[in-house]
């Protein structure tokens, strides 16, 4: 079969022969129709992820939409190494094959669940958003980004505001759900004043934080009390990515003066609050409530696409 092959870590995979899958106890064989091309596929791949392979060579790919051999659509994830799922067909775990509503076409099959999940679970599972309050996502113009502002609406926020860098798609965040936009490529000074003018007396309810970095420094910074002040709402910043840094300075008055809690992801939920979130994502997602922008690319060109970057959209492998 064909498949994105990777042979040494830190280089693209090529596009080559390699050996058909045999789906072995619990196992699913799949016949791939789509899978989307992550971050975290690339860091896998470059050996800066903790589960990057030890063995070479391998498979690209951790989820996608497929067939399995009595025909029905599902989405997958984990498939066995070496085997991935940029590839003509993969195996993987039935207990990780979720069947896909006949609504959402492959493409967006392929391309929502991981970063719909992630966004879901971070605003659900983490933040506990309730109806009513003020959401701050810090990243929204990337793909995940994106989606958490649409679900941050769908699920009853007062107000979203989305903050971001890409000039392109912050233009169209209100057309998602966003209530207000903060373009985080502006002075310092200017950034802090944008951030407290959205904050209000009331402060953000949730933020989810996808950059990390100077701008979330910049965020803390606008919303840190001068004075002794009543505290009526906590703010609960939810720690998601690093896309602007790694790390920040964290001055002892902003957690003196707030009442912020920050969250991480904190791994793997229980499997029963995933699949939970899975089926609300994709049943919202077959409903025309959530939408991803993708673009198709042939696994043959995998070499040439592996190394674009993202750009609020998600590539799509098609083998």
């Amino acid at each position: 079969m064909k498949a994105a092959v990777l042979h040494e870590l830190g280089k693209a995979p090529r596009f080559e022969e390699f050996a058909e899958p045999v789906a072995g106890k619990d196992e699913a064989l799949v016949r791939v129709r789509a899978a989307a091309l992550k971050a975290i596929d690339r860091q896998l791949a470059n050996g800066s992820h903790y589960a990057s392979p030890r063995e070479l060579p391998v498979v690209c790919g951790t989820d996608g939409v497929g067939e399995l051999v009595d025909g029905a659509r599902v989405f997958f994830g984990g498939p066995r190494r070496p085997y991935g799922a940029m590839a003509e067909h993969t195996v993987a775990p039935r207990a990780f094959c979720f069947p896909v509503p006949a609504g959402i076409d492959d493409d967006t099959a392929a391309a929502l669940p991981n970063p719909g999940v992630s966004a879901w679970l971070s605003l659900t599972h983490r933040a506990k958003l309730a109806a009513g309050e003020t959401v701050l996502i810090l990243g929204a113009t990337g793909v995940t980004g994106q989606l958490a502002v649409q679900i941050a609406k769908r699920l009853g926020a007062k107000r979203v505001i989305g903050a971001g860098r890409n000039e392109r798609v912050i233009g169209k965040l209100r057309e998602l759900g966003a209530d207000a936009t903060i373009q985080l490529n502006q002075p310092e000074e200017s950034l802090k004043e944008a951030f407290a003018r959205e904050a209000g007396n009331a402060g953000f309810g949730v933020i989810i934080d996808y950059v990390w970095g100077r701008p979330t420094e910049t965020l803390l910074a606008a919303i840190t009390k001068s004075e002794f002040a009543k505290v009526t709402n906590e703010t609960r910043l939810v720690q998601v990515g690093e896309s602007a840094g790694a790390t920040i300075a964290l001055p002892a008055a902003v957690l003196r003066s707030t009442a912020l809690t920050i969250l991480g992801t904190a791994g793997i939920p229980a499997r029963e609050v995933l699949v939970d979130a899975m089926q609300q994502v994709m049943t919202r997602a077959a409903r025309g409530e959530l939408q991803i922008e993708t673009e198709r690319v042939a696994l043959a060109e995998i070499e040439s696409a592996w190394q674009r970057r993202e750009s609020g959209r998600r590539i799509v492998v098609i083998p």
